[in-house]
């Protein structure tokens, strides 16, 4: 299996310097600072990239496993909200919260429930973070 690769660089203090992201597929890039991170500045954010992250892998995860059931979807969205928050210890990422919306024809509510509670425990990237963030789920099919 391939390891994927991406790189940051940080410029300057912590609260008035910036920040550069990219991947090695040169598709994926962006700058941050403190106060899109941690403020209501616009840009992007390493909280943001974990979801994306989560969002993304869970969408294929469960595309797959509703195939594999015999109920391939048509569509699978999936938003996912990474909450930071400050702790005792420092900054942490406590909560991850995916909704998603399936349209999969043949599929009762009950199964589709059952795939979506699996998926989210099973796809790689939230077994990453298992055990570290909350991970929530509110799925329905449309």
């Amino acid at each position: 299996m391939p390891t994927r690769h991406s790189s940051a660089v940080w410029e300057g203090t912590l609260r008035e310097g910036k920040g550069t992201y990219s991947g090695e597929s040169g598709t994926l890039g962006g700058k941050y600072s403190f106060g899109t991170r941690f403020g209501d500045e616009k840009g992007s954010n390493p909280e943001e990239l974990l979801a994306a992250a989560e969002a993304a892998c869970f969408s294929m995860a469960l595309s797959g496993a509703l195939e594999r059931n015999g109920t391939p979807s048509t569509r699978v969205e999936t938003a996912a909200a990474c909450t930071v928050e400050k702790q005792e210890i420092g900054f942490t990422v406590t909560t991850m919260k995916l909704t998603v919306r399936v349209t999969a024809p043949g599929i009762t509510n009950e199964a589709f429930q059952a795939i979506a509670a699996a998926t989210k425990d099973g796809c790689p990237i939230s077994r990453a973070i298992k055990g570290n963030v909350a991970l929530e789920i509110d799925a329905a099919l449309e």
